[in-house]
């Protein structure tokens, strides 16, 4: 059976309006200058904390604070938007912590949850593999049975922040290979300091190390760790997806190169500037628009064809802002803003097809959805 894909409309309401101003001061008065929301700063993880702004929607008997899914977007759209150093905290908040709501037991969430709640305790994903990519399917690391728990071996990588956090959601294999390759997959919460796990951490093109080959040399998992059912986590893996591919970070990478530009152009662009600054400005706001209706989607359910539809336009929209200023301004001046900020996203930019899902992996799990294969 097909899935209809549906993007309804939704105003903000009041309270989340009033919380964009609140936001805007805070960055104003607390944020490092020159950072990227990509970069870990757990100091002001524990700022955010403090004013509440982690775990806004979880129920407040787990440290949460009851709050709206939009409440939350408003927030993460100026922290992203502004360039705030959220990193540490920012997968824990985004999926880690839903998937334990979610899957998780209550002594798993009393134990996790309070500490990314006030942003002293971060997760990183561990998903991909060096011989499956993109195809979680193939996976290769492998979880086996032992007395008290599970013995893991096998090799993860372009794991961010592995390096920096204290915790991981490790998907792996736990039964044999069948003719569903979807079936026998686990998820385990582990502790990155656990004995026979080794973070490598890898330098990027710009010369900074923000993900890691992360290796399992017969770590030992207690039971305790196994999180929701065994052999039954690719449908938790779907449901946690949607977290991960609609927010707003899945837009506004390159949004300080398209600012950038803007003041560039300056008061009188020539046509093809004008032209190009309002189509990336529609795209721009569709985009918002559609993520900002699956925010208000995931108040109750899990979009996951329509989040993986927001990933995929916004892989192309952040491309396209790449390619498309540095073929109008390709020589700007070196050490101003624009040229700063198009050398930053030209290091960057690859990376943004990749992480959350291929083109490839995207568009494919749209056709099944939609019944096209």
């Amino acid at each position: 059976m097909s899935a209809a894909i549906a993007f309804p409309s939704c105003t903000m309401p009041a309270a989340a309006r009033a919380l964009r101003d609140e936001v805007r001061e805070f960055i104003a008065a607390e944020k490092p200058a020159g950072t990227h929301y990509t970069e870990s700063n757990p100091e002001f993880s524990r700022k955010l904390g403090a004013r509440g702004w982690i775990g806004m929607t979880w129920p407040v008997q787990w440290g949460g604070h009851g709050r709206s899914t939009l409440e939350r977007y408003v927030v993460s759209e100026e922290l992203i938007a502004a360039g705030a150093p959220i990193f540490f905290h920012w997968v824990a908040d985004r999926q880690s912590g839903p998937l334990l709501l979610r899957f998780g037991t209550d002594a798993q969430r009393a134990r996790f949850l309070p500490g990314i709640v006030r942003g002293e305790s971060g997760f990183a994903i561990g998903l991909s593999e060096p011989n499956a990519g993109s195809d979680l399917a193939a996976l290769e690391t492998r979880a086996q049975r032992v007395a008290g728990g599970w013995r893991v071996s096998g090799t993860k990588v372009w794991t961010s922040n592995a390096h920096i956090v204290q915790h991981m959601i490790l998907l792996c294999r736990t039964a044999p290979r069948s003719a569903d390759r979807r079936h026998g997959l686990s998820q385990f919460i582990v502790d990155l300091h656990a004995p026979g796990i080794r973070v490598n951490p890898i330098k990027n093109m710009a010369g900074q190390c923000e993900f890691n080959e992360v290796v399992f040399d017969d770590v030992f998992l207690p039971d305790d760790m196994l999180l929701g059912q065994p052999d039954q986590a690719w449908g938790q893996l779907i449901s946690e997806l949607a977290f991960e591919r609609s927010g707003a970070d899945r837009f506004l990478s390159a949004l300080r190169l398209y600012t950038a530009f803007v003041d560039a152009a300056g008061a009188d662009p020539s046509a093809a500037e004008a032209a190009l600054i309002g189509r990336l400005a529609a795209h721009l706001w569709t985009l918002r628009h559609m993520s900002i209706s699956v925010a208000r989607m995931l108040q109750d359910k899990a979009p996951e064809l329509e989040a993986t539809i927001v990933k995929d336009l916004g892989n192309r929209f952040e491309q396209g802002i790449v390619e498309q200023c540095r073929a109008l301004r390709p020589a700007p001046v070196p050490g101003t803003p624009y040229a700063d900020a198009l050398q930053q996203a030209m290091l960057y930019m690859p990376r943004v097809t990749i992480q959350g899902g291929t083109p490839q992996i995207l568009r494919n799990a749209m056709a099944r959805a939609l019944g096209l294969r």
